[in-house]
This record gives C-alpha cells, structure tokens and sequence, in this order.
C-alpha cells in the first residue's frame, strides 16, 4: 500500500528529500517518490517526481543516471503537453543544459549524438520562444572540451551578445565559465576580475561561489597573491566539504595543497573522499580528480616519500609510488577515451599538463592543523652535516671555527663538528681537540657534563688553565640545566675560586675569568627561581642577594670600562640582564625592563644580536604587562628579526606569536594574524602543533574574526578544538574558541551548528564560579536555535538563560530572554499566545516599574531600565499584533488590536518620560499606536498619531535616514486617513 496518499504530501517529501545531503540516500528515496507519485495516478505527480529524480541525480556522483527520466520527461511532453503546468515547462527546457554537459562527461556517448543534440536544443528553445543564450552556452562548452578553439571563440562571443532570458544560467555560473575560460587562455588577472562579483557576494546560488573559489586557486598562485589564494581555500573547501557532486572543485583544492608545500594537508583531503576515487557516474570529474592525484603523488616521490602509505581506492592498501603510477594510468586511459570519441588530443594534453605541474609556492601556510606525513621543511643551517669532497679543507675550516666561536655564534657548535669530520683518524693538536670537546659538550646542554670535564683536562694539557677552569664552570651549569643546582653550586666553587687567583697573578685573561663568573652567576639565578617555587623565606632571600651579588661582580669584571673584546662585552651584557630579570623577580617591573633592554642594546651593538633575541622576548612582556605597546612591538620584532636567522622551529613559533599578540592588543589584527599563521605553521614544524600550535590557531582564529573573515576564522577555530586542552591551554581557551566558533557559524548561516557549539561552551562555563559566561552562552545558543528552526530546543535555551540572568541579578539578560521567549512561543499555533503573553508580562515585571528619576545614586541605571520597559510594552504590542493578523475570526483580532493599543500606549508613555534621547523610539511607538487605531477604523485617532510624530520633527535634520523613514512612514499614514475621519 502506498505511504503516500495525496499530492501535497508528495511535494513536501520531495521538498524534504532535497534538503537532504548529496548522494546515493538521496538519489535512492528520489527513486521511491517517483513510484509513490505513479500510484497518485496524477500525471503532474509524475512530471514532478521525474524532475526531482533528475534534479538530484545532477548534483550526485551518478549523473551518469539522468539521462532515463529525462527521456521519459520529453516523451511525455511530446504526448501531453498539458499535462505540464508553468513550471514544469519551464523546468524541463531548463534541464536540456544538464543533459548537454552531461552528455560531454561520458566518453561513450558519441559526439555526433551530442552535436545532434545541442541542434535539437537549439529547435526546442526556438519553438518555445527563447534566447539563444543558453544554446550557445552549450555550443561553447562542446568545442572548448574537445580543443576547437575558433569555435569557441565564436560561441563564447555569440553567448555573450545573446539576451539574458529566463533560461540563461544565473549570474554567478556564466561569469565562473566566463572567467574559467579567461584562465584557460592565460588571462588569469581578466579571470579574478570576472569572477570578482561572485567572490563579493553580489551574485551567488546553491554552488557558487564554490566553483570561484576553487578555479581561482591556480591563477592566485600564477599571479603571485598567495594570500588571497589561502583565503579562498580555507572558505571555499569549507563549502565544497558536504558537497559530493562538487568533485572537480574538491580536486582543485586538493591541487592547490600539492602546489603549496602542504602535501600532509591534501593528504587528508584525500582521506576525507575515498569514494571520488571510484565513483563513475561522472567520468570527466573522476578524470580531473585523479589528475590531480598523480600530481600529488609525483610531489611525495620526490620528496623522497614514495614508500609512505596514502590513501587511496578501496582494497588494498597504497604507497605514494603505487598510486602515482596508477592514478596517472587511469587519468590518461580516461582522457584516451574521451579524446578518441572526440577526435583530437585536446583532453589528454590538459590532463598530462595538469599532472605535469609543478610547485608554484615552496611554502604557503594555511594555518590548520595537518598530520607530519609530509617531508619537514626544516629551518636553515648554516654548515652542513659534512663537507663535500671538493668543500674546504682542514685549516680553512679550523680558521672559520675558530672564527665562529671566538664571536659566540651560533653556528660554532656545528663549526667545530665539521672540523671534526674532516679529521677523520688524523689526531688534533692538544688545543683543537679541547676546543672541539668543549663544543661538542656545548651541542649536548645537560649531557655534556662529561664531556665539559673532558675538555678541562684537554685545556690544561694545552697549557690554557684560566680555559679549562671555564670548560669545568660551563660543566657545572650543565649540571644545573639537568635538575641539580646544589650539585652545580659546589661544582662550580673551586673554578670560581682558582680563576680569580689565577687572574690576579695574570695567568688568565677577562674573557676566561667572564666565563666562569657567568656560569656561576647562571646557577645562583636559577637556584633564585627554584627556592622561590620550593619555600620561599630566608633561603630564597638568601639565594636572592647572592645572584644579585655574582651578577654585578661579573658586571664589574667585564664591563665597558674594562676595554675587552667581544666575548668579555657578551658577559656584560648578561650580567646587566641578569639583573634585570632579578629585578622583575622582585616586582620592579619598570627597572627590569630598563636593564633588559640596556643589555639587548649592548649585546647589538657587541655584534651578537643572537644573545638579545632572549631578553627582548622577555622585554617584550614585561612592556605588555606595563602597558607600553610600543616598546612591547619593538621589542618583539627586534627578537625576531635578530632570532629568525638562528632559531629552531619552536623558537621561531614563540617569537612570531608574541609579536601576533602584541600587534593584537593594539587591534592590527590582519599583521596579528599574519604572524600567529607563521607561529602555527613553526609550531607544527617544529613537533609542538598539539600545544604551541593549538594556541596559534586559537589565536590566529580570534584575529581573523575580528577581521569579519568568518569561513577562514570557522576553518581554523575547527582545526584547533580537537587539540586545545583544558590541562595545557586552560578550559577558558577551549570555551573562547567554542564562542569564537559559534559567532563564525552564525555569520555563515550555519545556525544549528553555532548553536551545538555556544552549548558545549556553556556546559563548561557552568562550573566556573562566575556564571555570567553561562548565562551569554545559554542566551546566545538560544538566539541560534531559534534561527534554525528548533523552537522547542530554542525556548529550553532561552529559560535556562533566563534562571541564570535572574541568579545573577542581571535585569537587562534577563528581560530580552524573557521578550525572546515570547516571540518563540507565539509562533506555537496551540497554547503559544497564552505563554508569550505570560512571558512579556514578566518581563514587564523584571523591568520594575522603572522610570527616570526614581531611586537615589543610580539615575543611569534606572534609565536603562526604563527604556527596557518601553521597548518591552512596544514588543508587546507588535506581538500582539501580528496574532491578530494570523487569526481569522475578527472579535478575537479586535480584542488584540484593543490589547495591543494598550501596550504601546505605555511604551509611548515611556519613552516621552526619557525626553529627546528617547526621540526616534517615541515616535516609532507612536506609528504603530496610528496604525492599530487604523486597523481599528477609528482614522481620526489614527491621524493624530501621525501628526504627532511629523510635529517631533518639525526643523529636525531631513538627511538623517530616520528622521526621513518616520517623516514617510507618518505622511502615508495621515493620507491614508484623511477623509475617512468623519466615520470615526
């Protein structure tokens, strides 16, 4: 027995069938409605059945299906035109056009067939009295595919000066053709231009701008505007996502990953759609997305990553190099096919040119979270692992060694490890192999106490004493950086007492001296820090004054006046900054930021900006925390400009986030994110995208919010949620980022979805002893629901808003849930007056009676209060309105009118009682009391409402656009009425 026993049900279930995502669920109970409507045994029943069949077999992956419902459609229409009404006319000439490009995407349908039929198009459009536009839009579409490009020169320029009639594709798909074919040729600034309405908003449809956004990947790239090219990315696969008809342009996101450096990204990409791998409804698309696959591929095995496992079709597991060789078999056996059915070579040159691509951008960070399945690109280094055969030999590259740590740089770690390699078994002199031991120690931090050790004694047997002292004191705060500040403190007192004797008697110089002076000024601060976090009291005293008391003896050793080299003005510097950190231990802030930036000033102008990179980093933060956002900014920009060259990935990520959350504070949120992009992708790099990199996205979603750049903000507050955690980043980044996400959603329509996240927000925030983020959350998830359609869900919302703005005290939070409640409830066609009424009478009682003037000490609030109570009595009013309106018997509607006259009376009331602040309010009010007198036929009334409201404007301002609204809005009304008063 049929489910369906009526035409109107048919058509509410083909609507609700439509509504359902793309895809075989969807084709499926498509295919159970038509047999429903053949047992209505109504021939439009039918005809409408087909069309929906049709409609989503077109935006599916099997298109390939069409073609059957579309036949019987024409055959029927051919037999019993009058079986079609006005509409299903004009759907079915409108489906030609997806039955043309259809038909170009199956290789097995002949081209004669094809150009057959784009002649019987072109009749049946004729006959029916339309423009040509459509028919040479299909024309273009068959000599572009197969490489004909006079004609589709010819095409195009006829498609263009045909009219624009109601079979011509909307605006937002030709200028996608328009501008797709701009790129094709070359043209690809003429390209974004075409496609620029689109990409704006002023033309858009189910699928556009999806398909911009993807076709305008490549030519961004082309065009060198990398940044708009992520943009569009992080927007347009938002779209194209739920979309399993869109595979072309899922492909073209896919490509744009593999042209970009972010492989691990398309990888995913992959992942997320095993089905386009296989899927054959529509050859063409499957074509272009294996295409596209190879291509990826290709790029793995050139990183070196062909054996790495892939995704890829079903049933066997894959590695890059198996599914590059496979993927550009099937793109060219597929484009073979088409171009034997066409009779030229033009699809398979495409698609082996698309495949042949190569990167267009080395490095382009997205900012969302991928897996490191990709080649690392590592920061730089600047002496390789080992030297090639032909590279420098053993003196030049002592010589640069030496060089290099003679200025403490960076790179003399490695310097000296090629020294090393290039030894191979030869023996060192008694000097160098101390000097490549005590670096050696130097690459291994807390490991290399040993090795310090090790040195001390190489130093001494190459007759430096004051050097091997220093090589035990750099032993002893090793020592240190492992956990044992005590162990390193007694470690380091016989080199500190031996290198002060030994330079007085001038067996050493300052350079060595400086050097265990540092190291053991390094342990005092660090045993400051430590008897801070263990108890406090006399020891951390104690520890204080004797950092503070090694700090200024190293100053007083090497400072400027001593005359010394470079190593010696390093240790000066240090010193100073170690101070300044003492200083910000104690809370003098202003004074620690005074020395920190004294000692990053001194290493710069030493020659050794790498050592300040640390302290303005800290100089940087403590200006934040003094509210001095000019030196913070210039602080952490001199931290990265000075690190950027020398730090590891992590290191590169700490610096490029501070200075996104300063330029934030100071609400540059496009530079603020443009940096919190580097830091996620550092972060990432560098193995820390779980933590450092979380942050990063958080923060880099808040800037772009604050930019109104919601689909890229949504991408990345989605990537960083699985990673935030309450432990790491505290349960108060999670909630901002649900928030954060929420507002994004609901700029983009998506409301259900902003409402699921302002609800998971609120289940955290209400164990927060501080309710006021709950209630907002609840109010907000509310306001969502209600957008989306949930209205039972919506009201639940809105009264647990409700309790928590009255626990809080909250009058404001408190009405507009209560008046957002009502309007929910009135729409309830059963008890839903009765409880709106309810609801806007206690909200009128939240209100308090309130008026100006009333109470002591708190004017401003009672004001707010009473205007909340006039725009309630307004609300009110418009409530009650509209119900009448709904119902159809007329003394129920008379008595809301009467009701309704009642309220908006009191809110006139009230906002006469605010005076002229309250001006636009009033006599907005006062149009609706003359619009319910009218309604009520009593005109006169009605009139002196209106004239009311021009007399509060008499001499006001006529450009401002609501004194001229109110002024029109009164002017109808009093014409409306005049000459019908004398009946009042």
């Amino acid at each position: 027995m049929s489910g369906i026993k009526d035409f109107d049900t048919l058509r509410r279930a083909m609507q609700e069938n439509y509504e359902q995502p793309e895809g075989p669920a969807r084709n499926a109970r498509a295919e159970h409605l038509l047999t429903e409507a053949e047992g209505l045994n109504i021939p439009l029943a039918v005809i409408e059945a087909l069309g929906h069949q049709l409609k989503v077999y077109n935006y599916s992956s099997e298109k390939d299906r069409m073609f059957v419902p579309f036949a019987r459609l024409l055959r029927m229409w051919d037999e019993r035109p009058s079986d079609f009404d006005e509409y299903e006319i004009h759907s079915l000439h409108w489906v030609f056009k997806w039955v043309s490009a259809g038909m170009l995407g199956q290789p097995h349908i002949p081209l004669a067939s094809i150009e057959k039929w784009l002649g019987e198009m072109e009749h049946r459009y004729r006959l029916a009295g339309h423009s040509e536009r459509a028919v040479r839009s299909a024309e273009f579409s068959v000599a572009r595919h197969v490489g004909d490009l006079p004609r589709a020169e010819r095409a195009y320029t006829a498609w263009l000066a045909a009219d624009r009639d109601s079979m011509a594709d909307c605006h937002a798909c030709e200028l996608h053709d328009h501008g797709s074919w701009q790129a094709e040729r070359g043209e690809d600034a003429e390209a974004l231009e075409l496609w620029r309405p689109v990409l704006e908003g002023e033309h858009v449809c189910a699928h556009e701008p999806h398909a911009v956004l993807a076709s305008s990947l490549v030519p961004l790239l082309r065009l060198g505007r990398p940044d708009e090219a992520r943009a569009h990315h992080l927007r347009g696969f938002r779209l194209v996502r739920p979309m399993e008809s869109m595979r072309g342009a899922y492909a073209d996101h896919v490509e744009f990953c593999a042209l970009t450096g972010n492989e691990a990204r398309a990888l995913e990409l992959l992942a997320e759609r095993p089905a386009y791998f296989t899927d054959t409804g529509e050859p063409r698309s499957r074509m272009d997305f294996l295409a596209v696959v190879a291509l990826l591929m290709d790029r793995l095995v050139s990183l070196g990553l062909g054996p790495q496992t892939v995704p890829g079709p079903a049933g066997r597991t894959w590695t890059a190099g198996e599914l590059a060789v496979h993927a550009r078999a099937e793109a060219l056996a597929a484009a073979g096919r088409f171009d034997e059915r066409n009779g030229t070579a033009h699809v398979s040159d495409r698609v082996r040119k698309r495949m042949d691509r190569s990167p267009l951008v080395e490095r382009l960070p997205l900012g969302v979270r991928s897996a490191g399945t990709a080649a690392s690109r590592a920061p730089r280094t600047s002496v390789p692992d080992s030297a090639p055969a032909d590279g420098p030999g053993l003196p030049a590259l002592l010589a640069e060694a030496r060089r290099l740590s003679d200025t403490l740089h960076p790179d003399s770690v490695a310097a000296w490890a090629a020294v090393e390699r290039a030894l191979g078994d030869e023996e060192p002199s008694p000097r160098d192999h101390a000097e490549m031991t005590d670096h050696r120690a130097m690459g291994l931090g807390p490991e290399g106490v040993d090795l310090f050790a090790r040195a001390g004694r190489l130093y001494a047997e190459a007759g430096d004493p004051g050097e091997a002292l220093a090589a035990h004191a750099r032993g002893a705060y090793a020592q240190a950086l492992a956990g044992r500040s005590d162990e390193a403190l007694a470690a380091v007192a016989e080199p500190y007492e031996q290198v002060l004797t030994l330079f007085a008697e001038g067996g050493t110089g300052v350079p060595q001296a400086a050097s265990v002076l540092v190291a053991r000024a390094r342990i005092l601060l660090q045993r400051v820090h430590e008897a801070a976090e263990e108890d406090g009291g006399r020891t951390a005293e104690e520890a204080y004054g004797a950092a503070v008391t090694a700090a200024h003896e190293l100053l007083a050793l090497a400072g400027p006046e001593a005359g010394n080299g470079v190593l010696a003005a390093a240790r000066a510097a240090e010193a100073q900054a170690m101070l300044g950190e003492l200083a910000a231990h104690t809370g003098d802030a202003e004074k620690a930021a005074e020395l920190l930036a004294r000692a990053s000033e001194s290493f710069v102008d030493a020659g050794l900006p790498w050592f300040a990179v640390e302290y303005e980093a800290r100089l940087a933060a403590l200006a934040r925390h003094l509210d001095d956002p000019g030196t913070a900014e210039r602080a952490a920009r001199a931290a990265l400009e000075h690190g950027a060259p020398f730090l590891e990935a992590v290191g590169q990520a700490q610096l490029h986030l501070q200075l996104a959350e300063v330029l934030g504070d100071s609400g540059r949120y496009g530079p603020a994110a443009d940096h919190a992009l580097e830091a996620a992708h550092w972060a990432d790099e560098g193995g820390e995208g779980s933590t450092l990199g979380a942050w990063a996205r958080h923060q880099l979603g808040g800037f772009l919010l604050r930019q109104g750049r919601w689909a890229e903000a949504a991408e990345i507050l989605e990537s960083a949620l699985p990673e935030l955690d309450a432990g790491t980043h505290g349960d108060g980044a999670i909630v901002q980022t649900l928030w954060w996400l929420g507002d994004c959603l609901t700029e983009l329509g998506e409301h259900r979805e902003a409402a699921e996240r302002w609800l998971k927000a609120a289940d955290t925030a209400r164990h927060w002893p501080e309710q006021r983020d709950h209630a907002m959350l609840a109010h907000l998830a509310a306001e969502a629901l209600g957008h989306a359609g949930l209205l039972p869900q919506a009201e639940q919302a809105y009264r647990r808003a409700g309790d928590l703005w009255r626990t809080l005290g909250n009058a404001h939070g408190l009405i507009r849930a209560l008046r957002a409640g009502a309007w929910l409830a009135v729409r309830d066609e059963g008890s839903g007056l009765d409880r709106a009424r309810a609801l806007m009478n206690e909200a009128v009682e939240a209100c308090g009676g309130a008026a100006p003037g009333d109470g002591e000490g708190n004017g401003e609030e009672r004001a707010r209060l009473a205007h909340e109570l006039a725009r309630t009595h307004w609300q009110f009013a418009d409530l009650l309105t509209r119900s009448a309106h709904d119902t159809a018997e007329d003394a129920l509607s008379r008595a809301l009118f009467e009701e309704a006259l009642t309220q908006v009376g009191l809110a006139v009331e009230g906002f006469t009682s605010l005076g002229e602040e309250a001006l636009h309010s009033r006599t907005g009010a006062r149009l609706t009391a003359g619009l319910l007198e009218a309604d009520l036929e009593r005109p006169a009334r009605a009139g002196e409402h209106a004239r009311a409201v021009l007399d509060a404007y008499a001499g006001a301002d006529g450009s401002d656009e609501t004194v001229a609204a109110r002024r029109t809005e009164a002017e109808r009304l009093l014409r409306a009425t005049e000459g019908a008063a004398g009946r009042d």
